[in-house]
């Protein structure tokens, strides 16, 4: 019926009855903390660009997903800055590699954390690529198959509850999933970026990371902005590979893929609220332009009302205390 018998802001009266119709639940059970683990220190390093996130050794990397994991926070994904870079990214899938022994160290103190391993070569490639570079200087792809599955490997070896490409290389999920189940991790699961932009929101991290390209940059494996129906099909190819989960990354700017790639695959999707998103943030709060509690609650709240049921995000451990 129309007004005046129908009447929405009934409902919105009070906090009360705000609460028990509100359609989007965003609690820190739904996040994932991102942290960058660096060998051959023992201390936090901060990031510039990315005000409270820091650059930790093993022990306060420990330190951290303890942390978090108190506030309700269920899992950290973790990025490896290694000691040395060479052309074959040979720190990836080291057993003594940095994230390899992140893994064991978190693992073996805090048994109850879930455990999430980045699988790329960037970080670890002394071009900065997220693959071996031909001669012509175009990534192969098909070679870099090969050091991704070992990559994976080797982090299921030391612990990972879950393995995450994110190179955007085709048939990697399907190369993981074969190289895993044959070396006997046939129960870990694949967190795939299915649908992964070349975005211009990363920068913040490729300082964290220093995982800056040497030369060019990642257009011809990261996706277009531009392409929703790519995405979708990107995600769909890696379920039918063994993804158990997709996800989205930037979230914020691509929220109608995540909504897309949620109904069309109808397995879990998580999305990536990324470095820029965050540093912008934190810079409009710090200028006194927003209320970063506000800001930060509803933009994790959009991302879950677009239908992420994970969001990995820098925020996580903010979040969680607020939302407590």
């Amino acid at each position: 019926m129309a007004f005046p018998a129908t009447r929405m802001r009934r409902l919105r009266r009070t906090g009360l009855l705000r609460g028990m119709v509100r359609e989007t639940e965003l609690t820190p059970a739904h996040l994932v903390q991102p942290l960058f683990v660096e060998l051959g220190t023992d201390s936090r390093m901060p990031i510039e660009a990315m005000p409270g996130i820091d650059r930790l050794s093993i022990s306060h990397a420990v330190e951290e997903a303890g942390a978090v994991h108190e506030l309700g926070v269920p899992a950290v994904l973790l990025f490896g800055i290694p000691s040395h870079k060479d052309e074959q990214a040979s720190g990836a899938y080291d057993e003594e590699g940095v994230v390899q022994l992140a893994t064991r160290a978190i693992k073996e103190a805090l048994p109850e954390v879930g455990v999430i391993t980045d699988v790329c070569l960037c970080e670890y490639t002394s071009h900065g690529h997220c693959g071996v570079v031909r001669e012509d200087g175009q990534i192969d792809n098909d070679i870099t198959l090969e050091l991704l599955a070992k990559t994976a490997v080797s982090q299921a070896d030391a612990g990972a509850d879950a393995v995450a490409p994110s190179d955007m290389m085709d048939g990697r999920v399907g190369a993981l999933r074969s190289q895993l189940d044959a070396e006997g991790h046939s129960e870990t699961p694949i967190v795939a970026y299915s649908a992964k932009f070349a975005s211009a929101f990363y920068g913040p991290f490729r300082e964290a990371a220093d995982s800056t390209p040497a030369f060019g940059d990642r257009r011809s494996y990261q996706m277009d902005p531009a392409n929703a129906d790519e995405a979708v099909r990107e995600a769909l190819l890696d379920v039918d590979e063994g993804a158990d989960i997709v996800m989205v990354k930037p979230a914020l700017p691509y929220l109608d893929v995540v909504r897309r790639v949620k109904e069309a695959t109808r397995v879990p999707v998580a999305a990536y609220n990324v470095s820029g998103e965050y540093s912008m943030v934190k810079a409009a709060a710090a200028a006194g332009q927003i209320d970063e509690r506000a800001a930060v609650l509803e933009a994790l709240t959009g991302i879950r009302r677009a239908g992420a049921d994970i969001v990995v995000t820098y925020h996580a451990k903010d979040a969680a205390e607020w939302l407590r």
